[in-house]
């Protein structure tokens, strides 16, 4: 059944006009008027809703109950990625929320080839939102998790807490993941850019409580990397099995 984000209250009884994109979205699969489609708007629950009106630009579904959907992993990973350039970083995004991360937050490390601020950077975060949306549509998900505003990699470290479990990728000082405790199941993940860290930018992980992990002696592009990493995560500490 195909599912839809809108950032709306919903509740069963409710017909509500669907927007642009989700208009054009129901044509191209071809959905036809009185079929079901689900209806999530990121507060954890989903609304089965029947097609009322569907029009080559207009749509309306009456929203027919409300489901409770326990899909959701119990370790919450923020991801900290370094901006990778291209599609290298729409396709970490996209797949790590496919995977169950709660949470991403973008930094400008030194190395990273990618460089933004300013409004071009706004863009670029409002697109990846866009990415995460579609993934959580794909996936199943009822929450969606944020991407937060990019930031330079020495604020995004004063920003972290120190109560949670930090996890860096690097080979440096490096062990296994699996010998890694989490004191929590809140856990800040951390992985650089194709260019990997600098001696500064591990040392001041290391002084801000990082952990680094790795995931062999096989040196890993920084987009396989996260991904392999958080699979892993979610086996050891997750809900994977």
């Amino acid at each position: 059944m195909s599912r839809f984000y809108l950032p709306d209250d919903l509740y069963a009884g409710q017909v509500v006009e669907l927007p642009d994109n989700v208009v054009r979205h129901l044509n191209v699969l071809r959905v036809r008027c009185g079929e079901e489609v689900v209806l999530f708007n990121g507060n954890g629950k989903a609304y089965p809703a029947r097609l009322d009106v569907l029009e080559k630009r207009r749509a309306c579904a009456e929203v027919l109950r409300e489901e409770e959907a326990d899909n959701e992993s119990p370790l919450k990973i923020t991801l900290v990625q370094s901006v990778s350039s291209g599609e290298r970083m729409d396709f970490t995004l996209q797949k790590s929320v496919e995977l169950g991360v709660v949470a991403i937050q973008p930094v400008i490390s030194e190395r990273c080839v990618v460089r933004l601020s300013g409004e071009r950077a706004d863009k670029r975060v409002a697109r990846w939102q866009e990415i995460v949306v579609s993934a959580c549509e794909q996936s199943g998900r009822n929450i969606v998790p944020e991407v937060r505003p990019l930031l330079p990699y020495r604020e995004a470290l004063k920003q972290m807490s120190s109560e949670t479990t930090k996890l860096l990728m690097s080979l440096n000082r490096a062990q296994s993941l699996r010998t890694v405790k989490p004191f929590s199941d809140d856990l800040i993940f951390m992985v650089g850019p194709e260019g990997g860290w600098t001696d500064e930018e591990e040392r001041m992980a290391f002084e801000a409580g990082f952990q680094s992990v790795t995931l062999g002696k096989r040196v890993l592009r920084t987009e396989t990397a996260s991904l392999a990493a958080i699979a892993a995560m979610q086996t050891l500490w997750g809900d994977f099995v």
